[in-house]
Formats: structure tokens, sequence, C-alpha cells
């Protein structure tokens, strides 16, 4: 029924919202927050709490996802992520579940970059170990519900050469090289991990000029570990990058099929958000010309 509504909420209905089923924070102030994402609509809510309503179906069955999963993630890494502490009911003026998570201090890295990339490249390294490590018994495996990001990467093939016919001021034989590599490596054949699955620079936030915290869990599944060092190559320069993978060993496979999910997400979102989104389409398409360029370098 709502599976092509789309709902930017206002102060006011987010008001209502509170007032219906949190009282507690009703009166407490609303600002939106400026964001690079482009799914959920984000007010802070007094100095404590931020309040994320998601803009369509698919953002809203992903944030029940966080509802579940984040809890379980508290005090096991080595970066801050959401706490919740309320849950938005769907209702007659709002047709999704919603949040209220403990408000997190910094500023997105894409608008305030770390000022040590190096202990950036480490934190974030770190991060993802850690996250690895937790057990994945009944998490959700990689599928629809996470883009397909986190499947073998052979299956974003039409998207991407799709993407790859849309994009303008790029090497596409370059890329399109690069990609068919990237295709040919081995899917991951081990265990399956938790994995974030959009490490961007939208989505980790910086605070007094270090890494602090990693937002956005709404991709988040159990799948192959190669999605998230894609991040290496989406928040890291070529020596950032050096450093990572010292912080984080992997395999030669694993390592390629990151750089091709590097790819495949930056050229995707590239194309798609040239019009409507430069910031986001900004990062991704530096992160798809690094990995090329990777490419191109090394093989």
């Amino acid at each position: 029924m709502f599976d092509d509504l789309v709902i930017d909420a206002n102060v006011d209905l987010v008001r209502r919202l509170l007032h219906a089923q949190l009282p507690q924070w009703a009166e407490l102030p609303l600002t939106r927050v400026r964001s690079a994402g482009v799914n959920n609509t984000i007010y802070r809510l007094g100095e404590q709490f931020s309040v994320r309503l998601p803009q369509m179906k698919w953002s809203a069955d992903n944030i029940r996802k966080e509802h579940r999963w984040l809890p379980e993630f508290v005090g096991h890494l080595p970066l801050r992520i959401p706490t919740l502490a309320g849950i938005g009911r769907p209702g007659d003026d709002f047709p999704w579940h919603w949040s209220v998570y403990g408000w997190l201090d910094g500023t997105e890295a894409v608008r305030n970059p770390a000022s040590d990339e190096h202990a950036t490249a480490r934190g974030l390294a770190e991060f993802i170990h850690r996250l690895q490590q937790i057990p994945t018994a009944d998490g959700p495996r990689s599928g629809s519900h996470s883009g397909e990001r986190g499947l073998p990467l052979s299956g974003q093939d039409p998207v991407v050469r799709q993407a790859l016919k849309k994009i303008t001021g790029f090497d596409t034989t370059a890329a399109t090289a690069a990609w068919e590599a990237a295709i040919r490596v081995p899917a991951w054949r081990e265990s399956p991990v938790w994995i974030h699955g959009d490490l961007n620079p939208g989505n980790l936030l910086v605070h007094d000029g270090a890494l602090s915290a990693v937002i956005d869990w709404e991709m988040l599944s159990v799948g192959d570990p190669a999605l998230d060092l894609s991040g290496a190559w989406m928040v890291l320069s070529s020596a950032g990058r050096e450093t990572f993978r010292k912080s984080l060993p992997v395999d030669d496979d694993t390592w390629a099929r990151g750089r091709g999910w590097a790819l495949c997400i930056g050229v995707i979102g590239a194309a798609y958000y040239h019009d409507i989104n430069p910031v986001l389409a900004g990062f991704s398409r530096r992160a798809a010309q690094d990995a090329v360029a990777d490419f191109v370098r090394t093989g």
C-alpha cells in the first residue's frame, strides 16, 4: 500500500508523533540535521537525542533491522554507534516505524575529514575487525534488504554496466576492465560475517579531529567481509589505504573484491545521484576513480 510513498517529515509532523507516542520528549527543541544521506529525515531533539524517520517503505523495513540488532552491538565496537532510546510505531500520521537515538557529537567526515588519515585508517580497520568478531547467529543474511550488498559481486554486473553507460567524464574503458577483473575473483567461501554495508564518509562522524562514530546501519547484514573493505576507497587516499591494509590483513582475493565493491558502489552512486545529491555523487565518483586507478597500477 505504501510502496511508492515518500514522506520527508517536517517539524510539525515530528512534534505530533512525539506527543502521541513519546510525550516525555515532545516539548524539547527540534532542529533539522543536514545530511549527505538520502533515505531518512533526521532531527536533533534537545541536547541528548536525535529523531530518525524513514522517507520510504524500504528504509522503514531496514530501520526495524536497526532496532533489532544495534543494541546487540553496544559495547563490542571501538567506535560509537547509535544507541536506541525510543521506538516510534506506525500510526495515522506516519505509516512506518521510526526511532529516537542518543545524540552523537561530531560532523560527517565528508564535510569535516579527520586530521590524521592514518589514525582514521587504523580506526576503521579495527572497527571492521571487531564487527566481524560478533557472533552472527540469527543475523540477517545479505539479500534484498541490503540492496544485494554482501552477496557475490557478480550479481551486480547488470546494474554496474548500466551505470557505466550513464556516467560522464569517466574512463569507462579502464573501469570496465577493472570491473570484469573484479567479478572474476573467486567468491567468499568461508563463514559469513557482520558487515555494515555502507562505510562511506557520509556515515562516519569526526569529533575533535578524530574518527568517532559510525552511523546509518540500514544496509547491515551477514555476508562477504569484502564489502566493508570498500570503505578504504570511499574514505581514504592511496597512502591511507596502505595503512588500512596493514592494520587489517586480508587475503588478496578479499582485497580485490573490496576494490570491486568500491567500484560498483561508486559508479552506481555517481551515475544515479549526479543531479539529486552532488555530495553523495562526488565521493562516489572519487571512490570509483581510485578503485580503477589502483587496478591499473597493480592489476
